[in-house]
């Protein structure tokens, strides 16, 4: 079976980012995505190329400054049920590809726009990467060790978390609503409102008076010996998640402690302490050794792996988490859909690698393909 969103078709502006990863995230589910990117031509489909959030679309190379090249994607919006950029604020107007200029030729079209700081506000026009936008979001501040300086997640809440996921829900969202009013509508997609959205959970405990500003002192972020990362013998480490009574139960019988002679477990005075005892066990044995004692147990004990290892680890294997596509290892379609899987179509490719084949897929005749490269509107 095609995957949910097979029979949809999205233009991609290309950007880079997490509006790519949005549109991968479509692509997987079935969505028909044609990418249109700037392309110095001669590419091909199985060149090397391990920008894996660009797979299972076509790259197309098109000048949308060539009044051929705009007309062109305008020609390709006319027949789409969704558009996707990532410039920023404007830029899209000024190409004359904007929302009204897209709603001219189809007013059904759902208009994505991917930006770190939203299309208004003081900081619209500035730039910016991951690390700012969560940093104005409350979302970088927690992240650390008590005493110690915030600690960049990499680019996974500003970014793909908050920008890329968001605006693929967001997309669906406005794809379904536009199925009953026949009407578009942009979908303005900020990572900075994203990584503030995915700090709902923390701002809720923070009301509620279960949560403090000063990092590295709360139940999640590393203050508790219940929820750390230990450093085991041959210096790898073990995930420790044991939050709940009766896991934090399973996770005692592990490290052969007697709960009886130990402080209650949320008796915060006594975290710091029982870090320090923890470690001291976790440095006795292996990571392999804690790994056997823990895996069948709910002790929510883990071992840490690396990019290298995870698609060898047994769950992940059995699971077909990750595969080797064109000689890049890359995650599978997530989430999972029972009657109508995602499926990765094609690897990723350089810009311009299925020009023709693209174009010619979603309507493009060999003589206006022709005359599209002879003026240079495409490569």
């Amino acid at each position: 079976m095609p995957g949910p969103l097979s029979g949809i078709k999205i233009v991609e502006l290309a950007g880079i980012g997490p509006s790519p990863y949005a549109c991968m995230l479509l692509a997987d589910a079935g969505a028909d995505i044609i990418r249109l990117e700037r392309a110095a031509g001669g590419a091909k489909p199985d060149d090397p190329w391990y920008d894996v959030s660009a797979r299972s679309r076509p790259s197309v190379g098109v000048d949308l400054k060539h009044p051929e090249g705009k007309a062109l994607a305008l020609e390709l919006i006319a027949s789409a049920d969704a558009v996707i950029e990532g410039y920023r604020p404007g830029v899209a107007e000024r190409l004359g590809l904007g929302p009204e200029d897209c709603w001219a030729v189809n007013p059904r079209i759902v208009y994505g726009r991917m930006t770190g700081w939203g299309q208004e506000g003081p900081l619209s026009q500035r730039a910016g990467h991951d690390i700012n936008y969560i940093s104005i979001a409350g979302a970088l501040w927690p992240i650390g060790r008590a005493g110690e300086k915030p600690v960049p997640p990499l680019n996974l809440v500003g970014d793909f978390g908050g920008g890329g996921m968001m605006l693929a829900f967001g997309i669906c969202a406005a794809l379904l609503e536009a199925k009953n009013s026949g009407k578009g509508q942009v979908v303005d997609a900020a990572m900075v409102d994203g990584a503030s959205s995915l700090m709902t959970f923390i701002y809720g405990f923070r009301s509620a008076g279960m949560w403090q500003d000063e990092r590295g002192t709360n139940m999640l972020d590393t203050g508790a010996h219940f929820y750390e990362v230990y450093e085991t013998k041959d210096g790898g480490y073990m995930a420790v998640g044991a939050i709940e009574r009766q896991f934090y139960a399973e996770l005692l019988k592990g490290l052969e402690l007697n709960p009886d002679d130990l402080p209650p477990q949320q008796d915060r005075s006594q975290w710091p302490a029982m870090k320090e005892r923890f470690a001291e066990i976790f440095k006795t044995k292996t990571r392999d050794e804690w790994t056997l004692i823990f895996e069948d147990t709910d002790a929510c004990t883990t071992p840490v792996l690396s990019p290298a290892e995870a698609h060898e680890y047994a769950h992940n294997n059995e699971r077909g988490a990750f595969q080797t596509i064109g000689g890049a290892l890359q995650p599978s379609p997530a989430p999972r859909f029972s009657r109508t899987p995602g499926e990765i179509t094609s690897q990723g490719a350089p810009p311009g690698a299925h020009t023709n084949a693209g174009l010619s897929k979603w309507g493009v005749s060999t003589d206006r393909l022709t005359e599209l490269h002879l003026i240079r509107a495409i490569v």
